[in-house]
């Protein structure tokens, strides 16, 4: 969308959106230089804003509570989990596996923020700790599996080293015969 029409959009509606003021600012902040209609329809957008024919509506703040819980989870589970060996967990990929199994719980607010943390710790306490102990499983048997493979390569040349390698990560990849590259002769 151009500078004249978002200024046009933002003088009919009467407000400016922070979508709108982030796409100006991104117009103004890559052209080498704006044209004589962009700076007028900047005039007129400060012109509009200074008089109060259009307000700048702010920036609205979310809180995503169930991120906190599920992190605090991992972190005690994992924390109990580094206590009996040395398997070494990483608290952001099983916090993000959790997270994407559980309901997002946003609030604007402090106080719906921790309306959101009791409803929660009451209702879906359990689902969190069994959804981030399958995170913890998850992550062990990933972490088990590229040692297994890691150890296996020995005496190997290295291109067949890379082979193992390549195999163990792109496990389901299966290359289409015509997507192969040619060999020039």
């Amino acid at each position: 969308m151009s500078i004249e029409k978002i200024v046009d959009q933002a003088l009919q509606d009467g407000y400016l959106t922070p979508s709108m003021e982030a796409e100006v600012g991104r117009i103004c902040n890559t052209a080498s230089e704006l044209s004589i209609e962009e700076y007028m329809a900047l005039d007129r957008l400060m012109g509009a804003l200074l008089t109060g024919e259009v307000v700048v509506l702010p920036r609205k703040q979310f809180i995503n509570v169930m991120e906190e819980l599920v992190l605090s989870e991992a972190i005690s589970q994992a924390v109990e989990i580094d206590k009996d060996g040395d398997q070494s967990l990483d608290v952001g990929d099983i916090a993000a596996y959790a997270l994407n199994r559980l309901p997002p719980l946003y609030a604007t607010t402090e106080e719906g923020a921790q309306y959101q943390r009791s409803r929660a710790k009451e209702e879906l306490q359990s689902l969190i700790a069994s959804q981030v102990k399958e995170a913890i499983a998850r992550n062990l048997d990933r972490a088990a599996q590229n040692q297994t493979v890691l150890g296996q390569i020995s005496d190997t040349p290295l291109l067949e080293q890379m082979n193992i390698l390549l195999k163990a990560y792109a496990a389901d990849y299966e290359p289409d015969d015509e997507s192969e590259p040619s060999t020039p002769n």
